[in-house]
């Protein structure tokens, strides 16, 4: 029997309740779940009718294991035993953002999207997506929630890292090796879905703020570049990417309507579907309709231009916007309020059920949705997976300034951020200074997971930097989840590298010679917070006189 002939044969079979819990994809924890405002495990998956899961946290290998085929075992109590589709935030780089990212643990490590694009290499790109793909099939993970291919053409915006960079023929090179590597050429037992975001690009954000918070919520086009931000979906698409997530981000000074991307149809049905023919599943970003109590914060929904509406006529601008899944809600009530009110028709929801359901018969979970713990044992963080990783950290790294010190030679080495010989710049040949891309300390346990601001290093770091230059050359190394601002630190350092997540080892591996340099920068970086504020939010390459310009990187 065709995949189709059994979707629509369960199709039939579905009540109203079963067809809505289908349609909401949220958070869940490890064990019974019951924690940090997420519900029980049993009330989502029997009470609910919900089996579209985003992993929340992070256990060994084993344990996420046997979690996972447990909470498969509780899926199979359910009148039609339909399995349970957990996906994941990205989990192999170094941020750890919880509502963007996890900490890797015991996965394989890799440098942030940023520095896979540093090394300009698509077959890396795709060797990190098929190991990643191994990990997560180990662990029970069937989506992926990214790759992220909005363009960084803001430098303030506090989701850089997740990008490929500013430049859109890149990131569209490398997001088509990003999804062959997690789903192959085809959707298979093999796959791990990818859900692409956020379309259409969300880079261009007014100010570089981020729109999981109100005052971030536009997104602007002063330079009329909206299809420049949409290059890198049209790659994607013809990758054949399984989902696609739109962004929180409202439009503004467009011909669409000015409201948040998941409620606005003619960007998700318009654009999308029509005229792009993309006919996967569309899954709204997390929390658009419900306020969240978050860290004793209230989190409030992003419903950006639709502030007014109330819960239930949020869903249904969704659902009538065309989107398939709502993000990190658990409300499936609402839809059968709306469809036994008769705003929403049972046909329009058995279209996106039936994709959802197509998607779990490809993935092959309806065959046989367990994993076998000793399997996840021997595949996650095997030891090659992250030797690959370790060797990718490497290439990554970018070398923008080098008066002869390095490689280095020297024996007394002072260190900052890094372990050293020497205890004082005093007794040092060198010194070696580890840092991060400044930002703006916000209020609030949320913002402050979010570096936005300047980009400008307090003068405090540069006073300190120039202190520590007058008793010994200094190297920095500097950590680049934004393009910070360098120029007035090039005057003190004798070399400066870039990294985007690097073990110590692997930047001592290139500073001393072990390995080489290689890696070319994947945005400009910007000669002054002027040039930034200057410049025009959705225009690539656009801040005036750029201190290193992408592509920029030397070796030795």
């Amino acid at each position: 029997m065709s995949i189709d002939s059994k979707v629509s044969e369960l199709l039939a079979k579905m009540t109203l309740e079963e067809k809505a819990g289908m349609l909401f994809h949220t958070m869940i924890m490890m064990g019974d779940g019951s924690a940090m405002g997420v519900e029980s495990n049993e009330d989502m998956v029997l009470g609910k009718h919900m089996n579209h899961f985003n992993l929340f946290g992070s256990a060994s290998a084993a344990e996420m294991a046997t979690w996972y085929n447990n909470l498969q075992d509780l899926a199979k109590q359910t009148r039609l035993g339909i399995p349970v589709t957990i996906s994941t935030d990205p989990r192999h780089h170094f941020s750890d953002n919880p509502f963007s990212s996890m900490l890797s643990g015991p996965f394989s490590q890799w440098p942030e999207p940023t520095g896979l694009a540093a090394t300009r290499d698509a077959e890396l790109v795709e060797r990190f997506a098929d190991i990643a793909r191994q990990e997560y099939l180990a662990a029970g993970i069937r989506v992926s929630l990214h790759p992220q291919i909005d363009l960084a053409t803001e430098p303030r915006w506090a989701r850089i890292n997740h990008t490929f960079g500013e430049d859109a023929a890149l990131t569209s090179e490398l997001v088509r090796a990003y999804i062959r590597g997690f789903q192959g050429e085809t959707l298979g037992a093999h796959s791990v879905s990818t859900m692409t975001k956020h379309f259409p690009g969300g880079g261009p954000q007014l100010d570089g703020e981020d729109p999981h918070f109100p005052y971030g919520r536009e997104q602007v086009y002063p330079g009329g570049q909206f299809d420049y931000h949409l290059q890198p979906f049209l790659a994607a698409l013809e990758a054949g990417g399984s989902q696609i997530m739109p962004y929180y981000g409202m439009p503004v000074g467009t011909a669409y309507e000015e409201v948040g991307f998941g409620f606005n149809k003619a960007i998700l049905t318009g654009l999308l579907r029509e005229k792009l023919g993309f006919d996967g599943i569309i899954c709204t970003d997390w929390g658009l309709v419900t306020d969240a109590e978050v860290f004793g914060q209230t989190f409030h929904a992003r419903a950006w231009g639709v502030e007014h509406l109330s819960r239930l006529d949020r869903v249904h601008k969704i659902v009538e916007a065309g989107a398939d899944q709502l993000g990190g809600e658990a409300c499936p009530d609402l839809i059968v309020e709306l469809v036994k009110a008769g705003r929403i028709t049972e046909e329009r929801l058995n279209t996106s059920v039936a994709r959802l359901l197509r998607e779990k018969f490809a993935l092959g979970l309806f065959d046989n949705p367990y994993v076998d713990v000793a399997k996840a044992e021997e595949t996650i963080g095997r030891q090659d997976f992250m030797a690959a990783g370790f060797e990718a950290q490497k290439a990554s790294l970018t070398l923008l300034k080098n008066e002869g010190v390095l490689p280095l030679r020297a024996q007394n080495v002072y260190g900052e951020g890094i372990d050293g010989s020497v205890d004082s710049p005093e007794e040092a040949e060198v010194a070696i200074i580890r840092l991060k891309a400044p930002f703006e300390p916000r209020e609030g346990a949320l913002e402050s997971f979010f570096h936005a601001g300047t980009l400008e290093f307090p003068e405090e770091i540069v006073e300190h930097v120039a202190a520590v230059a007058a008793k010994c050359p200094v190297v920095l190394d500097i950590y680049l989840d934004r393009p910070a601002i360098l120029t007035p630190l090039v005057p003190h350092a004798a070399a400066i590298i870039v990294n985007y997540g690097a073990q110590e080892e692997a930047l001592k591996d290139v500073l001393f010679g072990r390995s080489s340099p290689k890696g070319k920068l994947p945005f400009d970086l910007p000669s002054s917070m002027q040039a930034v504020t200057e410049s025009r939010s959705d225009v690539a390459f656009d801040t005036k006189d750029p201190l290193y310009a992408f592509g920029f990187g030397l070796t030795y």
